[in-house]
């Protein structure tokens, strides 16, 4: 943050009672992040969207001030998300951002890496433009893997060592986001590792994404200089990380629910909750609109036996000591942002008033601040880029064995709620030489097709968990190179699904029967759309209903679905150039031979 020498004399004087304040709240009971403790009946004065005095009373005050009776209400720091991508919720930043702040969130640490992955640095750019007006805080981490596995999957973009350079100097950039390439990192990738070394140069965060608890990986992993991890998905996980230096960040998203798990480590094994943030990584609309964001997470560790306090700190001060901003963000303090939260009850965490920047911005779980934001531009609406009309014959796996028969198969094994995935191997029918799914063995057709360059690859394979019976899904959002995902048992309606998916310009669909069941179009990259969580959240209920027709079970499948493409998660995942062994980072067959 730029020290302003005026704005600081007028903090000073307020605080002296030499100068009237803009805003007083006051008989809150404040929440003190810093000493962990609940101060009663305080009152607080603001003066140019920052925090000048705190005390029982506050000197100074005119009729011309604005006072608000807190009326023994909690008085709380704005929460801050350490890790997410606003990609996720499908929403622009600015719909993002009125879609958060009445649940609390008045600052976010974002990832682009997925608008990074279709358009490079320029897209980022873009996002970063756009949040630059907003009245949520809206820091930037430089993505650090595109593509996340070179070599294994095409993106629309790469970024070396000297976009990254040149990104670090961009306004508003913390460091380095999430190093997926964790194989990589671990046996020196120099490409990796300069990266790292150019945000270090810059006295800047390296974030972490290591989904592992070996030991030895862990070590390394943190030797290269990387202290943080949002991947752990178990106590003995977290609890490995946390005893090793790594900064645990607890992630509960809508489909990635890791706090019953990994909260453990502060309520069993006693670790100090400093070495913990919590954080959302990934949110969709329908959870924002009926449920909330971060302040759900923070209610989440309550419920699972963390005291209130340590919660809020777990959203506040310590993201904000974090990424080295806690001398003016993250706590209730003089000089600090008076970025606040008035809450009736620690336990329900729902604001009635969210202040940021000492202006209210929303009242009783409702946004009313004022929004301006910057259009996107054309060509960011038209990102898929196919050298042809998909046929159902692009879908076809065929047998390197035999022409008609029985072979066996890999194929990616999906969890309910978890972002991991295991290889399941299944026996199918062949016959003319292609690969038959498989619906008494829940075997279903899956591939990526190639869409930022019309180069035509296609990765083709199987998929096991999903429960799908009939037609097809598709979906642009494919973590995190985004290319055009399809997934069926019927190749027809599979690529009527694709190629619905390129004339919209990007998003998702279900089809059944060559009948488009439901639409959900993201226009922006093919990931995102400038409509309001609301509407974007009635869409895919649609979407996810169309799912149910389908036959799939699974919650949030959507979301599931977007990670079988993503080749730094364990164990098997599919991509553009085929099928992915995360573990030894090399392609593998379909087929068992």
């Amino acid at each position: 943050m730029t020290y302003n020498s005026e704005i600081r004399r007028q903090l000073a004087q307020v605080a002296l009672g030499n100068l009237e304040p803009d805003l007083v709240i006051t008989h809150a009971q404040l929440v003190n992040v810093h000493t962990k403790e609940i101060e009663p009946d305080v009152s607080v004065a603001v003066k140019s969207g920052f925090i000048a005095y705190i005390g029982k009373s506050v000197p100074g005050i005119k009729d011309t001030t604005k006072v608000i009776d807190a009326h023994q209400q909690y008085l709380v720091p704005g929460l801050i998300d350490g890790h997410m991508h606003v990609e996720s919720s499908m929403l622009s930043v600015a719909e993002f951002a009125r879609a958060v702040l009445p649940f609390g969130t008045t600052t976010i640490f974002m990832d682009p890496h997925e608008m990074a992955n279709v358009f490079g640095l320029e897209g980022v750019a873009l996002m970063m433009h756009e949040a630059e007006h907003l009245p949520l805080r809206v820091f930037t981490t430089v993505p650090s893997c595109v593509p996340a596995a070179p070599g294994l999957e095409d993106s629309g973009q790469y970024l070396g060592p000297n976009e990254v350079h040149s990104a670090l100097n961009f306004p508003r950039v913390a460091g380095l986001s999430e190093v997926m390439d964790f194989p990589g990192v671990v046996n020196g990738n120099p490409e990796v590792l300069e990266k790292i070394r150019l945000t270090y140069e810059k006295h800047q965060v390296v974030t972490g994404h290591l989904p592992t608890s070996d030991d030895r990986v862990i070590q390394a992993y943190a030797a290269t200089g990387i202290f943080s991890d949002h991947e752990s998905t178990s106590r003995e996980e977290a609890l490995a990380k946390a005893r090793r230096g790594i900064t645990v960040m607890i992630r509960e998203g809508t489909a990635w629910k890791d706090v019953h798990e990994c909260i453990k480590i502060v309520t069993e094994d006693g670790i100090d909750p400093h070495q913990c943030l919590l954080v959302t990584d990934d949110v969709e609309p329908a959870t924002l609109v009926q449920d909330g964001h971060l302040n759900v997470v923070v209610r989440r560790a309550i419920e699972e036996g963390v005291d209130a306090l340590s919660a809020i700190q777990m959203a506040t001060i310590n993201t904000a000591r974090y990424f080295h901003v806690e001398d003016w963000l993250g706590s209730i303090a003089p000089g600090h942002v008076a970025d606040m939260l008035l809450i009736p009850d620690l336990m329900n965490m729902r604001p009635s008033v969210v202040f940021a920047g000492g202006e209210i911005v929303a009242e009783n779980g409702q946004f009313v601040a004022e929004i301006t934001a910057p259009s996107y531009p054309d060509y960011v609406k038209k990102s898929v880029h196919l050298p042809r009309a998909v046929t159902a014959q692009d879908f076809f796996v065929k047998s390197e064995s035999c022409s008609q028969g029985e072979v066996t198969v890999r194929a990616i094994g999906v969890n309910n709620n978890s972002a991991l995935t295991h290889l399941y191997t299944s026996t199918a029918r062949v016959e003319e030489g292609v690969i038959l799914p498989s619906l008494d063995n829940d075997l279903v057709y899956a591939a990526v097709l190639e869409r930022h360059h019309g180069s035509g690859q296609i990765g083709r394979g199987f998929v096991h968990g999903f429960g799908i019976k009939r037609g097809a899904v598709a979906s642009t959002v494919g973590h995190d190179s985004h290319n055009l995902m399809v997934m069926g048992v019927n190749p027809t309606d599979m690529a009527m699904a694709a190629n619905a998916l390129a004339q919209c310009g990007g998003g998702m669909v279900a089809v059944l029967d060559q009948t488009i069941l439901a639409l959900v179009s993201l226009p922006i990259a093919g990931l995102m759309a400038e409509e309001s969580a609301q509407v974007m959240a009635e869409k895919l209920e649609r979407l996810t209903e169309a799912w149910r027709r389908l036959g799939c079970t699974l919650h949030a499948p959507y979301m599931t679905f977007s990670l079988i493409a993503l080749p730094v998660i364990p164990e098997l995942r599919l991509s553009n150039k085929g099928l992915v062994d995360v573990m030894s980072m090399t392609l593998v067959p379909v087929e068992v031979l």
